[in-house]
């Protein structure tokens, strides 16, 4: 089992540096930040660009992998997306993990002035999305045109560290988005399907499971051939609610075939409020006992 953290973009780096050091230092497998221009009632407090904060995070670690948790086609176009991830990718000597999804509603998908879009929308897009950024990241000038997006002799050279390209790390709970995993993905990220129970959101997980495991099937892919990751604080309970909590929840991500769990740096109220100590504890005495725990990979 791989661990990851998500240290949202809400501080300035002068804060921040701190945390994305220490979680290299702890030896988290992985390192993630929202790519929202606002996101939910944080939007009225400081808020920072993704792709500047993954870059600086680059600096300032050696080991850990860095990731959007997730970008979307709200407010990005894959031909001038794929030359920052090439950067990220470049600047962090290929420690990318693109974590990618099709947009959610609320500020990101109002601030541009554009239409809501429902979700059967918001998913056509995302496959445009997906296929156009593959195929500018994996080769150099790519002329491609859809209903959403289209890209004229669009470059990439040099090209990623990681060839033929970074690792999409997909988000998908239902059949459209899961078939672009299996197809795109090298890795699939779910949040489940919400609740207020925490026992019915594990089941809700059990239930996005097997039918990730039927579309796999369906496409022909290795049940085994992607990374299978879970956010925990996507459950009604906050996972860092105290150390013993947290093993309890990576435990039961592991016995459902995940290969990485994902938590949130704590804050000090609102989303994710909790206590950084526990965080301290969990990653100086759990964390290699945790990661131990083996899922599908």
């Amino acid at each position: 089992m791989r661990i990851g953290i998500v240290i949202l973009p809400d501080q300035r780096w002068s804060v921040a540096r701190h945390r994305w050091r220490q979680a290299d230092e702890w030896g988290f497998d992985h390192a993630w930040t929202y790519d929202h221009l606002g996101w939910r009632d944080l939007v009225d407090g400081p808020w920072f660009d993704s792709m500047g904060t993954l870059t600086a995070a680059a600096t300032v670690t050696s080991r850990i992998r860095l990731g959007t948790l997730v970008a979307s086609p709200n407010f990005r176009h894959p031909a001038a997306f794929a030359r920052q991830v090439t950067a990220l990718d470049d600047v962090s000597d290929g420690r990318v993990l693109l974590g990618i999804g099709a947009g959610g509603i609320g500020f990101d998908s109002a601030v541009l002035g554009g239409e809501t879009l429902p979700p059967r929308r918001r998913v056509d897009r995302f496959g445009e999305f997906t296929e156009l950024l593959d195929a500018i990241l994996r080769q150099d000038g790519t002329t491609w045109r859809g209903d959403w997006f289209a890209a004229v002799d669009a470059r990439n050279n040099p090209g990623c560290v990681q060839r033929p390209r970074v690792p999409f790390v997909v988000a998908a709970n239902g059949p459209r988005s899961m078939r672009l995993a299996a197809r795109f993905g090298q890795g699939w990220v779910t949040i489940g399907n919400g609740g207020d129970d925490l026992d019915a959101w594990w089941a809700g997980i059990a239930e996005t499971v097997a039918r990730f495991d039927s579309v796999l099937e369906a496409e022909g892919r290795d049940l085994a051939g992607l990374d299978r990751y879970l956010s925990l604080d996507a459950a009604p309970v906050f996972s860092l609610s105290s150390a013993e909590f947290f093993a309890d929840q990576v435990g039961r991500a592991a016995e459902l075939g995940f290969t990485d769990v994902i938590t949130h740096w704590p804050r000090e109220s609102s989303w994710y409020a909790g206590d950084e100590a526990i965080l301290a504890d969990v990653a100086n005495r759990l964390l290699p006992e945790l990661r131990g725990q083996c899922g599908h990979g």
